[in-house]
């Protein structure tokens, strides 16, 4: 690290972190002036709507504009610098152009570690946060805790030829009931079991069934047998009970890949979704890095027009780049698009456009 390097990611983090400071704070005031009734309403005071709520909000904003407002970080300071004449300086003192963009290498790299951390930890937990308040304050007929009603009835698939269901769940006391189970063979119910309760066992952690009704099915007899209460080794829990179409939005990544891997041995479909999720919390890091390089490549070059011409190409270059990232996403969860080159779609363009303009930037 010279000095040439600190002076650069100096520049580069104390832009970002100030821009950033900023739009969370207008971010916060635009939320308040949207949810002031809301808050109202629910009879908290200052100090829990923010423990309660914004604790989850912020970071929730901010990384989910993070890559943006790196990129337009890059192309404000870059750009006053070659305004400045500062690049040209610093290329004419015999700097090569690749030395030129070590410091936004390291600081592409710096932020991008910060928010895949964030990805896979801190934001899960952050939408836990929000969506609970949401859900109990704002919209409580929304489907972030669907299944709280004792009412619901639940529908699942145990593995490829299991099938259960619980009526009236009651996610709070961890138990239901009446429950039943089929196991298919050939198009044929082999196995049936029924219980007038299902009752989560805290000690042993499996399922507790009370008034079992065991029936095993052959093709010319079948085997009943009743007992008053027996312990099951399902391969779901109580968690897994209170999913909903948010659910990839608020796992942490190990319990997300858990959750995966369990759908998948149930044999469920439309788990597009959930893989996109996945495999975008690690993309969405090298698109910071990505980003990094074409604002600086961009905005390194003195033009007519200054800053305004870097950041309507930065702009437009942010757009496209959503833009790609939105539809690879729906070909995805619509359509047949493996998820995995779904995620990376954008990323992968993107390398071509970062190769092309630093072969056509001058140095």
């Amino acid at each position: 690290m010279k000095k040439l390097d600190w002076y650069i990611l100096r520049k580069f983090l104390t832009t970002f972190f100030f821009s950033i400071f900023l739009f969370a704070v207008i971010a916060i005031v635009v939320d308040v002036s949207e949810k002031t009734d809301d808050f109202v309403r629910s009879g908290l005071n200052l100090q829990q709507i923010i423990t309660e709520y914004y604790y989850g909000f912020i970071p929730h904003i901010i990384a989910l504009l993070l890559p943006l407002f790196v990129f337009i970080a890059v192309i404000f300071f870059t750009s006053k610098m070659a305004n400045r004449s500062e690049i040209i300086a610093i290329l004419a003192s015999g700097t090569s152009y690749s030395r030129w963009l070590r410091p936004y290498w390291i600081g592409g790299i710096l932020l991008a570690g910060v928010l895949w951390f964030a990805n896979q930890y801190v934001v899960p937990k952050a939408n836990q946060i929000r969506g609970s308040f949401e859900a109990n304050y704002i919209d409580k007929n929304n489907t972030y805790n669907a299944l709280v009603s004792t009412s619901s009835h639940i529908y699942l698939r145990i593995d490829s030829f299991t099938y259960a269901g619980i009526y009236s769940y009651d996610t709070l006391t961890k138990r239901g009931g009446p429950f039943f189970s089929f196991r298919m063979k050939n198009n044929k119910v082999t196995e049936n079991t029924r219980a007038d309760q299902i009752i989560w066992d805290t000690a042993t952690r499996k399922w507790k069934l009370e008034g079992v009704l065991f029936r095993k099915v052959y093709d010319l007899k079948e085997d009943i047998t009743m007992i008053q209460e027996k312990i099951m080794d399902f391969n779901f829990k109580p968690l897994d009970l209170s999913r909903d179409k948010y659910t990839k939005d608020k796992l942490t990544t190990p319990e997300l890949n858990r959750f995966i891997e369990l759908e998948e041995l149930r044999g469920s479909e439309g788990l597009n979704g959930l893989k996109v999720e996945r495999y975008r919390r690690d993309a969405t890091c090298i698109t910071v890095l990505l980003l990094t390089l074409i604002g600086a490549i961009v905005a390194g070059r003195k033009v007519r027009g200054g800053s305004g011409v870097h950041l309507a190409v930065g702009f437009v270059t942010a757009a496209l780049f959503i833009l790609t990232d939105r539809f690879s996403t729906i070909f995805s969860t619509k359509g047949d698009l493996p998820p995995l080159l779904a995620a990376w779609i954008p990323n992968l363009i993107f390398i071509f456009v970062v190769i092309y303009l630093y072969r056509k930037a001058p140095k």
